[in-house]
């Protein structure tokens, strides 16, 4: 066994013992070690990609499937630099992921040798922690043995800290690097001590002085909201949070991307996801509610732009923000408490300070404020449903359909631009349990096709759809290769407006020509020979009920499908802005009803 293979065998068996169990290879001939020791191992499940970029969002998606990181292997030299952009979205999301970079050895720095560039730290603040990891030696001693060994456990308790993300290995070699024999080369392998364990923080509880100040805030103020952003919590956190609503009284505002929204219903409790709707500066309603004196925070800072400025505006008393990794999310720094503590355990803990906070005497009032947001979110629902009843097919309509069409327990994965904000606008729950996933983190409408099927990679037993724009496909067209690839059944929606519709929301859209041909970039594609290049069915619906049909057949059969819905980006915008102002219509005459009543 030559210095190369053993070292490479060593670090994966290391890796293996810490909880790593997906690989994704990228082809190449400096990472030859890392990848023969790689593909030896049945404990492991390894897929091949011959694009990095896409191989790293592929890896992002597993992190988001599992919580473990997914471990990404390359060669040198710019092959590690694709990796950069999902590195960027792994480190603002807090996904755990590790990259092996294989790098020449150190005589071959900045000497001008072909394929070598400063791989050292080279992603920066991006990556938690960075190791220039030593050359293999003819001779190691043991205690070399002992540092690789620990260097992998420590690398993967790392990437799954309290504050998740990237850990970079960085991996010199020299020739030979296939498992040749070498002249003096003569080691064996030696007994692999125990694996080095170091164990997941186990999510914290608030400590009672935490938990004294919440209850007596809530108890404080019955004008208050629930706000559930993306990433909220793990599993069990939805019950969790409908508890916490039902003690205090307070409506919970839910991001598609939190896991509260999409779930069964609880009698007495609002679960609101219109906002978006009711909040918007067209309608009369966000004025017209009560404006909350104290938020509960959970998550990410929410994908509505109207629900983050209505909660600045409201100009609360105070801003509880409870998030496990202690991460400061609030871009309007309105947050007066920020709260260390996993979101589950949080609201448990706070529920059961609920003798403190009691509704006795505001008991009248909290139910007052609540039935505002009832009939806010009522308005804006029913205008939403009319819409969906009225025959006009625009891109909101079809992804009410995806959703429509899938069943309980599904995984949806909504691309950037304008796809993720309509899940968030337009998606209601129906009462059936997914799990809605988006890049926020960066919020790039690149990878996002590698994301997703990284994703269902890792679940493959749910059925998994995405809905992505057109100019978001294109970027990342590569990454349809895993769909046969890497046995991974998606069906996909394509909105094409035929260019970028989200910058009809911009107040750029009224300087024309540089509008048209700058921002909305019309391309003029479809998408019909991406799909026969990379093997998957394809339908062009032709309307609505021809869509429902395709979105039900590939859901039911697990079939690979592109569904292309040609749109118009102009009839988009012009028929939310109408569901906006039915619903504020709709509003003001509930409440003028309310009071006769």
């Amino acid at each position: 066994m030559n210095r190369n293979t053993l070292q490479a065998e060593l670090l994966v068996e290391a890796l293996i013992g810490a909880g790593v169990r997906h690989v994704c290879l990228s082809p190449g001939s400096r990472n030859t070690p890392l990848v023969l020791a790689f593909a030896k191992r049945d404990d492991v499940r390894v897929t091949s990609h011959l694009d990095e970029r896409c191989a790293a969002f592929f890896a992002l998606g597993i992190g988001v499937a599992t919580g473990v990181p997914a471990v990404l292997v390359c060669t040198s030299g710019s092959a590690a630099a694709n990796y950069f952009p999902a590195i960027v979205e792994a480190h603002q999301s807090h996904v755990p992921m590790i990259v092996i970079t294989a790098d020449r050895p150190h005589e071959l720095r900045h000497s001008g040798a072909n394929q070598t560039i400063d791989q050292d730290k080279m992603y920066g603040g991006y990556a938690l922690w960075s190791v220039d990891l030593p050359l293999p030696e003819a001779a190691p001693a043991a205690l070399a043995f002992r540092n690789l060994r620990s260097t992998a456990a420590r690398a993967v308790a790392i990437a799954r800290g309290e504050r998740r993300g990237v850990v970079h290995l960085n991996a010199p070699f020299r020739p030979p690097l296939e498992p040749t024999a070498v002249p003096g080369d003569v080691i064996e392998a030696p007994v692999m001590e125990a694996h080095v364990q170091i164990p997941v923080p186990a999510p914290r509880a608030a400590d009672a002085q935490q938990i004294a100040t919440c209850a007596a805030q809530v108890k404080k103020f019955a004008r208050g909201v629930i706000v559930c952003g993306p990433g909220c919590g793990e599993d069990g956190f939805r019950e969790r949070v409908l508890d916490l609503a039902e003690a205090t009284g307070y409506p919970i505002l839910a991001d598609a991307l939190s896991g509260v929204r999409f779930g069964p219903d609880r009698p007495g409790v609002l679960v609101s996801g219109a906002y978006e709707t009711y909040l918007h500066p067209q309608s009369a309603i966000g004025k017209a509610l009560p404006k909350p004196e104290l938020v509960l925070r959970f998550g990410n800072v929410p994908t509505s732009k109207w629900l983050n400025q209505f909660l600045d505006e409201a100009k609360p008393k105070a801003v509880l923000h409870v998030c496990a990794d202690g991460v400061w999310a609030d871009d309007s720094h309105r947050v007066t408490h920020l709260i260390q503590a996993d979101p589950g355990e949080f609201a448990r803990q706070l529920v059961q300070e609920r003798a403190t906070y009691a509704r006795r005497a505001s008991d009248a009032q909290r139910t007052s404020e609540l039935d505002a947001y009832r009939s806010a979110e009522r308005a804006a629902s029913d205008a939403w449903q009319n819409a969906l009843t009225a025959g006009a097919w625009f891109d909101a309509v079809a992804v009410q359909d995806v959703i429509d069409g899938l069943p309980d327990g599904a995984t949806l994965f909504a691309g950037n631009s304008l796809p993720v904000r309509h899940v968030d606008q337009f998606g209601a729950s129906a009462g059936r349990r997914l799990f809605v996933h988006a890049n926020r983190g960066a919020s790039g409408i690149d990878g996002n096709v590698s994301t997703a099927l990284g994703i269902g990679h890792a679940r493959p037993a749910q059925v998994l759809a995405a809905l992505l724009g057109d100019v978001t496909l294109y970027h990342d067209m590569n990454g349809l290769l895993a769909v046969k690839r890497c046995g991974v059944p998606i069906t996909l929606v394509v909105l094409n407006n035929n260019g970028g519709g989200i910058f009809r929301r911009l107040a750029v859209k009224d300087f024309d020509p540089p509008f048209t041909e700058y921002f909305a970039t019309p391309h003029g594609l479809n998408f019909e020979p991406v799909a026969q290049l990379y093997g998957l069915d394809y339908v062009r619906a032709r309307d609505r009920a021809h869509f429902r049909e395709a979105v039900a057949a590939s859901v039911s059969a697990r079939a690979s499908t592109l569904i292309e819905v040609t749109t118009d980006a102009q009839m988009d915008f012009d028929a939310r802005a109408a569901v906006i102002q039915a619903a504020s219509a709709s509003f003001r005459w509930s409440v003028a009803e309310e009071m006769e009543k």
